[in-house]
């Protein structure tokens, strides 16, 4: 069974997986609520010596790390086998240091997942950008970030060409 049908079957061993992937296990990120069908995910990340830069803060790769993820894994998750899920782009803007623990939480409405289905009828790619902020135990925002997603439905397989048009 491969990890998109694991996830999709059974959110709460994705969770756990999540929690033990390198990557976040080596920085200390932790996904610390996970409900797929509500299209909601919240990550931690304490501050620690894995992830500690030089200045004594948290280091923004593993600011960006704690949330890469999450809106394309929903995504996925929410539309199903039918569509094409890619992370296109994202930014991040560092507003100030972390100091101690920090959260993300990463939300997509069903307002969103039904415009997304709309605009992907026609097959057409759909780009979608999301906003979330990384904040601290105070609730005061340490960074802003950015995501640009692609959604495409893909065409049904007897319409798929094996040959691109050269126009």
């Amino acid at each position: 069974m491969d990890i998109r049908t694991v996830i999709n079957r059974l959110p709460s061993v994705a969770k756990f997986i999540l929690n033990f992937y390198s990557p976040f296990r080596g920085a200390g990120i932790e996904v610390e609520k996970m409900h797929l069908d509500e299209g909601f995910i919240r990550v931690k990340m304490p501050l620690t010596r894995k992830n500690r830069n030089i200045v004594g803060v948290h280091f923004g790769g593993s600011l960006y790390a704690m949330v890469d993820p999450f809106y394309m894994l929903i995504l996925m998750h929410q539309l199903g086998e039918k569509y094409i899920v890619w992370d296109k782009a994202a930014t991040i803007q560092f507003l100030s240091p972390g100091r101690g623990t920090v959260y993300a939480d990463v939300r997509i409405s069903p307002d969103e997942l039904t415009e997304i289905r709309q605009l992907a009828l026609n097959h057409e790619p759909v780009f979608r950008t999301y906003h979330l902020d990384i904040i601290d135990e105070q609730g005061q925002r340490i960074a802003a970030v950015e995501k640009v997603v692609y959604i495409r439905r893909k065409k049904p397989k007897g319409t798929r060409s094996l040959f691109r048009s050269k126009q």
